[in-house]
C-alpha cells in the first residue's frame, strides 16, 4: 500500500511540474521561439523588402481582384489592388497613410486614425526583432483556442497606446491570428486578420492564405501566389503622388 502510495504521489508531483513549467513560459521565451518558428534572427535581419503578389476576393462585393504588397524595411508598406481595370492603393510612408479614393480616384491623406492602423500593417521584420527600438512592448493575457489550436493570447502595445492582440501557435510558434481596431469611413471597427498555409520561402516561414474580417463580417480572402525579398524597392515608391 506504501508503495503504491509513493508512486501515485510521485505521478501527482510529475504532472504538476510539468504543468509548472509550462505555465512558468515567459513571453520573451514565446517571441524568441515565434522569431526562431520564422526564420530565425539570422535570416530575418536579412530582408530590406518583400513583394507579396496574389489575389483577393472581396466577399461583400462579390469581386476578385489582383493584389500587390510591398513592404520595405523597417516601416514602409503599399499595397495595390487592381479591380476592375481599376487601380486602388492604400500606403504608408513610415510617417504617414495615404490611400486612393476609389469614388473620385484621387489621392487623400488618412485621418490620424487610419494611419495608426496602417502602421502596424507596415511593421517589418526589424520591429519583431527589436521591438524596444520602435518603442513596441507585449503582455502575455494567457492562452486561447482557434479552432482546434492552443495559441498564446499576446497584446502588442505601442507607444502611442495603439494597441493589437495577436494569437500565436503553442505548437508551431507561428501567428494564427492578428486583431485591431481601425477606422474605416469615420467609424472604429475591429479588423481581424487570420493566417494559415505558411510555406517556407528563402529559409522564411510566410502565410499563403490570409482571410480579413471587418465587425465581425467576412470581408476578404487573400490567396498569395509569390514572394520575393529584397528586390530593392526606394523609398520614392511609397510616398504619397
Amino acid at each position: 500500500m506504501k508503495k503504491r502510495l509513493t508512486v501515485g504521489l510521485m505521478a501527482v508531483a510529475l504532472v504538476l511540474g510539468l504543468g509548472l513549467q509550462a505555465k512558468a513560459q515567459t513571453i520573451d521565451e514565446i517571441l524568441a521561439k515565434s522569431i526562431e518558428a520564422q526564420g530565425g534572427k539570422d535570416v530575418l535581419s536579412k530582408i530590406k523588402d518583400t513583394t507579396t503578389s496574389g489575389t483577393m476576393e472581396l466577399i461583400q462585393m462579390g469581386m476578385s481582384a489582383a493584389l500587390t504588397i510591398y513592404q520595405k524595411e523597417p516601416d514602409k508598406m503599399r499595397m495595390d489592388i487592381d479591380v476592375m481595370g481599376m487601380l486602388i492603393t492604400q500606403a504608408y510612408d513610415g510617417k504617414k497613410g495615404w490611400f486612393t479614393n476609389p469614388q473620385t480616384g484621387v489621392t487623400e491623406e488618412m485621418t490620424e486614425q487610419q494611419s495608426q492602423a496602417q502602421r502596424l500593417q507596415a511593421m517589418g521584420y526589424d520591429a519583431a526583432l527589436n521591438p524596444e527600438k520602435y518603442g513596441i512592448t507585449y503582455v502575455l493575457k494567457g492562452k486561447e483556442k482557434i479552432g482546434d489550436k492552443d495559441c498564446f493570447v499576446v497584446e502588442q502595445n505601442f507607444k502611442d497606446g495603439f494597441k493589437a492582440t495577436v494569437y500565436i501557435n503553442a505548437s508551431t510558434y507561428l501567428t494564427e491570428k492578428a486583431v485591431s481596431k481601425s477606422d474605416a469611413m469615420g467609424t472604429e471597427i475591429e479588423s481581424e486578420s487570420v493566417m494559415s498555409d505558411y510555406r517556407k520561402v528563402d529559409g522564411i516561414m510566410v502565410p499563403f492564405a490570409l482571410t480579413i474580417f471587418q465587425g465581425g463580417a467576412e470581408f476578404g480572402r487573400v490567396t498569395v501566389t509569390k514572394v520575393a525579398f529584397n528586390q530593392n524597392l526606394e523609398d520614392a515608391f511609397f510616398q504619397m503622388r
